[in-house]
């Protein structure tokens, strides 16, 4: 194993300090472990709490800000925080119009986010949730019951907050985070494995003429390993799984072409081109397109496709202001 790392004790803490410091208007970190808050509280609005396992950068830490989250909780490299450290956010970005957490749909994560809100409401503190489980590849996978939260979450994090930041009360904010969820479809694949620091050697194998398609973002197996094939062609099958799943027929549509953390950007613009195509001859139109790493597997690489359908109300929030270290708009 070859990275740029100190010691596999401290990577999650040395990453957060190193955030940190890149960013000091936007982030602080709080004294309970690794998590992180808006550097300046914002009172008067619904505050939002998300996180998960390190080892997907920038999420979750990078969309904390304006128009964002306003705390994000990191545990070890793809482990679940502890409802402990989820709490102790909690607490500290909590107003009186109460706290949206934001869960990707992974039972660890599922677990401790739930008993930190009992936690939390026990000490008086108004808190609602919303679960992620956009991708459409795998009803159930090695860390979850029913579909995987992935990339789409971002999305949520983006309207959400938007809506937040309006003023808009919390069962309003937990409605758009809502429907965000039901909106929102991903699949992805990968051509190469990520290692876990603390493994020390890559999660699965892949043979150099291999692909795994429908692959989760901690290395989790997908439908089916198949020869590589042109990138077009693999665009065309991710998508067509995506477009099987809801209804994206004349519909607007906001599109993601998400990076593993491994892939240049020279392919995911390949990726993007025949998206776009793809989708124009089906009759979709695209609103709005973010192509970049925006929820990774440390270094693997692969992509992942999201499309979000849009209404007025999301098309208006996803346009509103954010300014965060990795978002912004």
């Amino acid at each position: 194993m070859k990275k740029l790392i100190n010691s596999v004790d401290n990577v999650e803490q040395e990453m957060i300090l190193g955030m940190v410091k890149a960013y000091p208007g936007y982030v602080k970190k709080l004294d309970c472990g690794n998590v992180v808050v808006r550097a300046k509280k914002k009172e008067d609005k619904v505050a939002l709490i998300s996180g998960g396992g390190s080892g997907h950068e920038p999420a979750h830490g990078g969309y904390v800000g304006e128009g964002m989250l306003d705390c994000a909780v990191a545990g070890t490299v793809f482990t679940s925080p502890t409802p402990d450290q989820i709490y102790e956010g909690i607490k500290a970005i909590a107003t009186d119009k109460g706290v949206l957490m934001v869960v990707k749909n992974y039972t660890g994560d599922v677990m401790n986010f739930e008993m930190a809100a009992e936690m939390a409401q026990a000490d008086g503190i108004p808190v609602e949730y919303v679960v992620t489980n956009d991708d459409v590849a795998v009803k159930d996978s090695l860390y979850t019951t029913g579909r995987r939260g992935v990339a789409g979450t971002v999305f949520v994090h983006k309207i959400a907050g938007a809506k937040a930041e309006s003023g808009a009360d919390l069962k309003e904010v937990h409605r758009v985070a809502q429907k965000v969820v039901d909106n929102v479809r991903t699949m992805g694949m990968a051509l190469t494995p990520c290692t876990v620091p603390a493994a020390g050697k890559p999660g699965f194998t892949l043979k150099d003429d291999e692909m795994e398609i429908g692959i989760g973002i901690h290395g989790e197996p997908g439908i089916h390993r198949e020869k590589v094939k042109p990138a077009d062609e693999i665009a065309e099958m991710l998508l067509d799984k995506i477009l099987a799943d809801i209804d994206y027929s004349g519909k607007e549509v906001a599109v993601m072409i998400n990076g593993s953390g491994g892939t240049p950007l020279m392919e995911l613009y390949i990726i993007n081109n025949k998206v776009n195509d793809y989708l124009k001859e089906k009759g979709i139109k695209i609103y709005k397109t973010y192509v970049g790493n925006y929820m990774t597997s440390i270094e693997m690489a692969g992509f992942s496709i999201t499309l979000l359908r849009l209404d007025k109300e999301i098309k208006e929030l996803l346009d509103a202001k954010a300014n965060t270290p990795a978002f912004k708009e």
